[in-house]
């Protein structure tokens, strides 16, 4: 199903959002009480309340506490978005709408419905969000936390209740991560009902089919909160050669055994089946960005996970979480990974199989002290992670269906590795309440580290016409262990209320992993000295707001990243002395910029009186700088960082009345390049520009009663654009956009 309008008619629809307000008042007549009351009888021992919130009021997005689940966040850039108030497709995870006020991201759009989510921030690259420290309910969800920190499950959004975002100075709490910390926490059944029923069926573009159907409620005297969903998706892709099947479950159990104790269980399946169309060349998408020229090349995903974390109220002061979980996972890509400018004449295919078998275990202790209105708060946490996975690589069947089976399973014709590792942390961060308007947060954190690979490579030398002359299988053990001290230092001014300055620096750093210790063929040569790398962000950054009426941050940031690892060409390598890649520590980098966002409710301004409707209008805006700098080699000296667009423009207008949401979004993304070169066009279309894009969004809703109907309209004015060019899959090469999109939804609540 396509959809067209003119852009004359589009350019003029004024898109409006509304959020409900809920108001409950409480009145009793004095004459309804007793004319005496004996004070002991109105004395009682009231038992703790936690109260949560993060205050977004009509805005969709707002900040973390100071301290909060078992966090330290004061004196940190943090962002939260309460998706209950963003009106957007959530059926298709559109990440431009659900990230539209989340400053400096840059965002990957690999397929459209949702099935990976790729964001970087501040110019690092957005790879399957593999920058962040991704996790859910607070535990990690990446396929390997150390050894490979890509993320191949994304919840769906319709099951969340809002995603937390902490910038690079969350690397003292979360470990190895530049980008920060992206944590999506999930709805909870209601707390005044036994169960609830919600479906939402939805139908769009291309074919596509989603179904989400979840429960929730408290029973067992209000002692067991519980929360469960199942999702399908499936669709034919805006390309040929794109269809896609999808399948989520998830289940959380809350049970509160005692006043003090608070366990809760949490069990996640997911897996896909993804047809591929691959990348195309520049040529190629000029022609056409909606053809395909890889019929045969196939992705599938299988992910389980589950986690089991205790709460302990050791006295009102003290308390303690431990938080268990664990992954088994599996992701096969199948399909020809020639160059894309050549044609594909169906030979064996290349077939890749990775594991991830991890168990983590942290553990946080939040103690408060300090008498008076001013205490002073205390975290420490330990961290252990053991994770094993495994790469293996060769012929796969000659045939085009998704046959995911070696041919010759025993002997791999490429490569066989074991991946294991493992990791110890201790970290400590410290709130010092100086006075009610300053307080300073230091912190420290200590990392030990085991990498190890084990397996074989294949290598091949050819002749000038492409036949195997020399064949060797070569064997490989590597094994790195080290440990090192990070600290960080954060600083927050509170003059009043609605006002606050903050500045932190924290050192961070990001493990190498097992693609760093593998040698997969001759061409390829990895530095025996490769080295983690290592660096500090900084930022400074002022917020306010007035309630229900504006808000607006202004944050200057800079990321030192020292020892970055890339990859150059060489030719200094005997006999022939050919070109090959090298991939080591290649160059010194620093990312510099400017995040400034502001929204305001204009209702609130020109119609003050009528609470209940809202015009509200946001602009994101972020200025990077990123270079490379400190090296000898003239290819890659001052230029500009990979995957970092000098200039990220986001602006959106919503309006509600009554039941009746509406949200339009515009995003601006500049020129950028995707290799440290900063070539402009290549043969194979790897590496190349990516041009500057602007791309619309317009979303409604309406409910009545217990009935919702939704309807959004992705890529508006139907424009033509790419945000990346892969290296491997989905490519190799240009992958297109998706053109303009309709969706409906129809959701309901029992």
């Amino acid at each position: 199903m396509r959809f067209f309008l003119s852009d004359g008619i589009l350019r003029s629809v004024l898109a409006v959002v509304l959020v409900g307000m809920l108001g409950e008042a409480w009145a009793q007549t004095p004459d309804s009480l007793p004319r005496r009351l004996p004070i002991d009888s109105v004395v009682q021992n009231l038992k703790e309340v936690l109260i949560s919130g993060q205050g977004a009021d009509a805005f969709g997005a707002a900040h973390l506490r100071g301290v909060e689940n078992f966090g330290i966040y004061k004196g940190k850039k943090t962002e939260v978005v309460a998706l209950s108030e963003v009106t957007a497709n959530t059926a298709t995870n559109n990440p431009r709408q659900i990230y539209g006020r989340v400053t400096g991201l840059n965002i990957w759009e690999s397929d459209g419905a949702g099935l990976q989510l790729g964001i970087g921030g501040r110019g690092l690259s957005p790879n399957r969000t593999a920058n962040f420290n991704t996790r859910q309910n607070g535990y990690d969800i990446s396929a390997d936390a150390l050894g490979y920190p890509e993320s191949y499950y994304t919840p769906p959004t319709e099951a969340l209740d809002r995603i937390e975002i902490v910038r690079g100075a969350a690397s003292l709490q979360y470990g190895t991560q530049f980008g920060g910390l992206l944590n999506f926490r999930f709805k909870r059944g209601p707390e005044d009902r036994k169960f609830v029923f919600t479906t939402r069926q939805s139908a769009g573009s291309w074919g596509f089919f989603g179904t989400f159907n979840s429960i929730g409620g408290t029973v067992l005297k209000n002692k067991l909160n519980y929360y469960a969903y199942f999702q399908y998706k499936r669709g034919d892709g805006y390309r040929p050669n794109s269809s896609f099947d999808y399948r989520c479950a998830y289940a959380s159990f809350d049970y509160r055994a005692t006043s003090k104790l608070a366990l809760r269980l949490d069990l996640t399946r997911m897996d896909y089946l993804a047809h591929q169309p691959g990348g195309l060349t520049d040529k190629l998408f000029q022609d056409n960005p909606r053809q395909s020229v890889r019929a045969r090349n196939w992705f599938r995903v299988d992910w389980n996970m589950a986690a089991l974390s205790l709460n302990y109220t050791v006295s009102e002061k003290t308390q303690i979480n431990v938080r268990n979980f664990g992954l088994l996972a599996t992701r096969r890509s199948l399909g020809n990974l020639e160059r894309i400018n050549v044609a594909d004449f169906g030979d064996n295919r290349t077939l890749i199989d990775g594991s991830f078998r991890n168990f983590g275990q942290e553990t946080r202790l939040l103690h408060r002290y300090g008498g008076g209105a001013l205490p002073h708060t205390l975290l420490v946490g330990y961290r252990l992670y053991y994770g094993h996975s495994t790469a293996r690589q060769g012929d796969g069947s000659d045939g085009s269906d998704p046959d995911f089976r070696f041919l010759h399973p025993e002997n791999l014709e490429n490569s066989d590795y074991d991946f294991p590792n493992r990791n110890q942390a201790v970290f400590v961060e410290h709130v010092f309440n100086l006075s009610p308007k300053w307080s300073l947060t230091p912190g420290l954190r200590y990392e030990h580290i085991t990498t190890r690979s084990e397996g074989y490579f294949t290598q091949r030398i050819l002749d000038g016409a492409g036949n195997v002359i020399v064949e060797n299988k070569i064997f490989d053990d590597r094994s790195r262990s080290r440990g090192f001290l990070i600290g960080g230092l954060g600083a927050a001014f509170k003059p009043r209320e609605t006002l606050e300055c903050y500045a932190n620096i924290s050192q961070n750093y990001r493990a190498i992993n097992f693609t760093d210790l593998r040698i997969v063929n001759p061409n390829f040569v990895v530095d025996s000295n490769i080295r983690d790398e290592r660096g500090f962000t900084a930022d400074l950054g002022v917020r306010g707001n007035k309630a229900g009426l504006f808000r607006y941050e202004i944050t200057a940031f800079f990321v030192s990243y020292n020892g970055k690892i890339g990859q150059v060409l060489r030719a200094d390598q005997p006999p022939l002395y050919n070109d090959y890649r090298f991939r080591g520590n290649v160059s010194d980098a620093r990312n510099l910029g400017v995040e400034a966002f502001a929204e305001v409710d204009l209702m609130k301004i020109f119609s003050p009186r009528n609470p209940h409707n809202h015009l509200t209008i946001f602009l994101n805006t972020a200025v990077v700088d990123a270079r490379y700098v400190h090296t000898d080699d003239p290819a890659i000296r001052n230029k500009k960082v990979e995957m970092a667009p000098p200039l990220m423009l986001r602006s959106g207008l919503t309006y509600q009345t009554g039941a009746f949401r509406s949200a339009l979004q515009y995003a601006w993304i500049a020129r950028h390049f995707s290799d440290a070169t900063n070539a402009v066009r290549t043969a194979t279309a790897v590496e190349g520009e990516i041009p500057g894009y602007g791309v619309a969004d317009l979303s409604v809703s309406y409910t009545w009663r217990r009935l919702t109907l939704e309807a959004s309209c992705n890529n508006l004015f139907d424009a033509v654009y790419f945000t990346r060019r892969a290296e491997s899959y989905p490519g190799p090469g240009i992958i297109p956009a998706d053109g303009r999109g309709l969706y409906v939804t129809l959701a309901a609540q029992f």
